[in-house]
């Protein structure tokens, strides 16, 4: 019996910075792809995340408190 994989439609490249991990600066950085074409960045700090569009030069801030309210609305608001 032959298994078949399903093709991957999205791909995430990560890029991690740790001066110190108790400091500023420290982040994580997620390249966000669909079939090859690129969606957009998140950056992850101890402060906030930010994000930024696949053909944007700005930042956007968003704080921890509004990240989580999104996703609480995403996930469980019909």
């Amino acid at each position: 019996m032959a298994v078949r994989r399903a093709k991957r439609k999205h791909s995430v490249k990560a890029e991690l910075r740790i001066p110190a991990l108790s400091k500023a600066g420290s982040s994580l950085n997620l390249q966000i792809y669909a079939k090859r074409e690129k969606l957009g960045e998140v950056d992850i700090g101890r402060g906030s995340l930010y994000w930024r569009g696949p053909k944007r030069q700005r930042w956007k801030r968003i704080s921890w408190s509004n990240f989580a309210e999104r996703m609480n609305q995403l996930a469980y608001q019909p």
